[in-house]
């Protein structure tokens, strides 16, 4: 066996950002091949709807993610627009992320599309930094039949703006290829990031950039020039200290394998306004049950249980209560979220609704309440709802109260009206 070989540049670079390109509009390419080259647009395709990806033909008009897919449909009308499908997008990263682990287990999931990998131990098998990162590129093509962009650098902040470096560009000429991989050295680290625009930072909005702007701050380099005590005057000193510490590459976060999760929750947007005490008690329950099946699948329970409701105005107001006992059933949510949601006066109408609960601890160390006592205890046949679900499907076992006549069940699933309702769809 070969001993290690002798340091060098690309060693130095532990951190790959790796983002699948157009990802969730890929993958339905992955399944409908005949649509290649055409713009293609996925999202909610309702009125309310948003736009979750477009493909390059598509950017090429204007059409870019979180627009309304109304003003994408007017700046691009001849695109193909299609209805998100989070489960097959889920199933598809899986996939990816598997490629991501046979290079490395420090793995760090950003979203079903991108990832920080710490490669710092992986040199001996696959080579240095910049190696692996085409190694992985050619690895996830061939195992599942996408392309992605990687950025290599010495930290986190530089390695992200280096994935997004190396993606292809949008042109009304055609597609623009990208260099695939982007390295950041650190003897040209501060020279890429001071030539970026400040929008590029994290934490850099449009309210923050306006106040930049009277300083005169259009780059990263503008901003690492203004004093520390003038950006925290600007910015208050939290703000200020951390966007000056990253205008100078100070970026001390580690690749972290394994998030915990807050809260769980789901909300969902309709296609029209609710006014009703008796039907948005429909969809608490609806998404107290769904809430309640994701906690369980996580092996958590929650004491805090959050109402969030947004009016047709856009008024988003929210409501939580804290108990002493973790719940993770669908019944016992709902029982706390219900008098959140009759206390307010929804007649103007409610556009969206969520439920979600905080204060999360494992199920295990849940106190048992008297409704898991004896031999027919709830919890029992939460358990066996579960396990019917598991086999048979969502649908398969749910709250009479969510059963329309002639429609059948109704149940929330994960992903389901992400980006919004889809066009024609009429809630009851």
């Amino acid at each position: 066996m070969a001993g290690p070989h002798p340091p060098t540049d690309g060693d130095l670079l532990p951190i790959l950002h790796v983002d699948m390109d157009a990802f969730f509009v890929a993958v339905e390419l992955l399944d409908q091949p005949e649509l290649r080259g055409r713009p293609v647009v996925v999202g909610g395709s309702g009125g309310r709807g948003v736009v979750a990806a477009a493909s390059y033909e598509a950017r090429a008009h204007g059409v870019f993610s979180a627009m309304p897919s109304e003003q994408a449909r007017r700046l691009c009308p001849h695109a193909v627009f299609l209805p998100g499908r989070y489960a097959r997008y889920s199933e598809v990263s899986a996939a990816v992320f598997e490629v991501f682990h046979s290079y490395t287990p420090l793995v760090e999931g950003i979203s079903l599309d991108e990832a920080f990998l710490d490669v710092s131990g992986a040199h001996r098998l696959f080579g240095t930094s910049p190696e692996i990162a085409a190694s992985l590129r050619t690895s996830v093509l061939e195992e599942v039949g996408l392309t992605c962009s990687v950025g290599v650098a010495p930290r986190k902040l530089t390695a992200k703006l280096a994935s997004e470096a190396a993606k292809p560009r949008a042109s009304l000429a055609g597609t623009v290829r990208g260099s695939g991989v982007h390295v950041v050295t650190e003897a040209d680290e501060l020279g890429f990031l001071h030539a970026l625009p400040v929008r590029a930072l994290w934490g850099v909005g449009p309210a923050t950039a306006a106040r930049l702007a009277r300083l005169a701050v259009r780059t990263i380099g503008d901003l690492a020039d203004v004093p520390l005590p003038t950006l925290e005057r600007t910015l208050g000193a939290g703000v200020g200290r951390h966007l000056h510490d990253l205008a100078w590459a100070r970026d001390h976060r580690r690749v972290v394998p394994v998030h915990v999760a807050k809260s769980i929750g789901h909300e969902e947007t309709y296609a029209h306004d609710h006014v009703s005490h008796e039907t948005l008690d429909r969809e608490l329950v609806r998404l107290s049950d769904a809430t309640a099946t994701r906690l369980r699948a996580a092996g958590v329970a929650g004491r805090t249980v959050q109402v969030k409701i947004r009016f047709g105005d856009h008024r988003t107001i929210t409501r939580s209560v804290t108990v002493p006992e973790a719940l993770d059933t669908g019944t016992a949510l709902a029982r706390l979220a219900r008098p959140l949601l009759l206390g307010e006066d929804v007649s103007e109408g409610v556009r969206l609704l969520g439920v979600s609960v905080s204060q999360l601890a494992p199920s295990a160390e849940r106190q048992l309440s008297l409704e898991d006592a004896g031999p027919s205890s709830w919890a029992d046949a939460t358990r066996a709802i579960d396990e019917v679900r598991g086999r048979y499907g969502a649908a398969s076992i749910v709250p009479a109260t969510l059963v329309d006549r002639g429609r059948g069940p109704r149940v929330k699933v994960r992903g389901d009206q992400q980006w919004g309702p889809d066009q024609g769809r009429a809630e009851t």
